[in-house]
């Protein structure tokens, strides 16, 4: 049975403004006074991690994700509750992870290193290594003011990672570098969960969320709202950002056991979805690169200005393989009115590999969600794909070669 390394118990943070310095002074003493005034960052934040988990915290800007994590590494103090860690911890929190501007990266390595606990013998055991796997050359040996900040992120990386910590915390700072050095993070912090690490991210990254980590908690305006499988948060997350008053917003589970997110003001729904082969079969399972479907009848409930239906396509964790919408085909249907019913065709070939898929839909009225969200429904349809007669192949794409083989005689 895994333990626990992390217990966050009633966690809330509050920061205080004062009239004048004199309420200040008061406060001292525990003389309260209606001049403070206390802005709550985080309110009753409550989770437990166990051993070699991987936990992705999301959130919209201001939710307390980076306070959060501040409060976790002991570099701020919270107003209430406390919280337990049973392991070492490496963090990168910021860009630089604190790194003195006027030293060389290697003078920052040592630096760093021995703020972590580590001693002099066991930094000169992986300095080469930091070097290595920061790659970034020469610059090892020149002042950090002259990196960028990409070059930052690597330095900072390796330092944290040398050796493999108990608990890994990153808040968004591989974002910050290139897409190369992303992956190579990306594939140690995997190494480092296969070996039992803990890994706390924050990332607004869903393909991050849904391929490393095993919970997502989902913070707004300082508490959390949802804590569950990634695909499940993630969803919610995305019909939050497009429901900004939170009032639309429901989870059913379907008879499949999945959890479905539907959000919308309901101007116009999706009332029937189905995926249909070359005989104008429903069907529920398709064949790799066959010839489908999909079938759509859309009831409009109020008259509005524009409609626009946008899909797509994800993969059993939940991302997106493709995606597209009306607006980009130029398609949009304009003023419709109360009670007209469209019935929509997509067709296309199911170049995908062997698993299980699911269809999102949204109804808005432009390009994004963002200025009016009629509908948004995440799993509106799961269906499956089989290899019937391809050569077999792994991975999500049917993408099958030619592959050619010549044989050179010797001269």
């Amino acid at each position: 049975m895994n333990k626990y390394v992390l217990e966050v118990l009633n966690i809330g943070k509050a920061y205080r403004t004062y009239k004048n310095e004199w309420h200040r002074v008061l406060s001292w003493f525990g003389i309260a006074s209606k001049m403070i005034k206390e802005q709550w960052i985080l309110k009753n934040i409550n989770f437990t991690i166990k051993e070699g988990e991987a936990i992705g915290i999301v959130g919209q800007n201001g939710a307390g994700k980076s306070t959060l994590l501040k409060i976790i590494t002991g570099t701020l103090k919270p107003t209430t509750g406390h919280f337990n860690i049973h392991g070492r911890i490496a963090a990168i929190l910021e860009l630089g992870m604190g790194f003195h501007p006027d030293l060389t990266g290697r003078e920052n390595a040592y630096h760093a290193s021995g703020l972590m606990g580590f001693s002099r013998e066991q930094i000169d055991a992986v300095i080469e290594h930091i070097h290595t796997f920061s790659e970034i050359g020469e610059y090892f040996e020149q002042p950090v003011r002259v990196y960028s900040s990409g070059m930052q992120v690597r330095v900072a990386f390796a330092v944290a990672t040398a050796y493999r910590p108990e608990i890994l915390i990153i808040d968004e700072a591989l974002s910050v570098g290139d897409t190369y050095f992303q992956h190579k993070s990306f594939e140690r912090i995997r190494e480092f969960q296969k070996q039992g690490t803990t890994l706390l991210i924050v990332s607004h990254d869903r393909s991050a969320i849904q391929a490393i980590c095993d919970r997502a908690i989902l913070l707004d305006s300082g508490s959390i709202i949802k804590d569950g499988a990634p695909e499940e948060v993630m969803d919610f997350y995305n019909a939050l950002i497009a429901d900004k008053e939170n009032k639309t917003i429901s989870q059913m589970q379907d008879t499949n056991g999945n959890i479905q997110t539907v959000s919308g003001t309901k101007e116009a729904t999706v009332e029937e979805i189905a995926l249909y082969n070359n005989k104008d079969e429903k069907i529920e399972i398709a064949g790799v690169g066959e010839q489908v479907y999909l079938k759509l009848k859309i009831k409009v409930h109020e008259d509005i200005s524009s409609l626009v239906l946008g899909y797509s396509i994800k993969d059993r964790l939940g991302q997106v393989l493709y995606g597209t919408n009306t607006w980009h085909t130029n398609q949009v249907i304009y003023n419709p009115k109360s009670g007209e019913i469209y019935e929509i065709v997509i067709s296309f070939m199911a170049n995908f590999g062997v698993g299980s898929y699911s269809v999102q839909t949204a109804l808005v009225d432009k390009e994004t969600h963002l200025s009016a969200n009629y509908e948004w429904k995440d799993l509106a349809l799961v269906f499956s794909i089989i290899n019937k007669d391809k050569t077999f192949f792994t991975g999500l794409l049917w993408n099958e070669p030619i592959v050619r083989i010549q044989k050179n005689e010797p001269n």
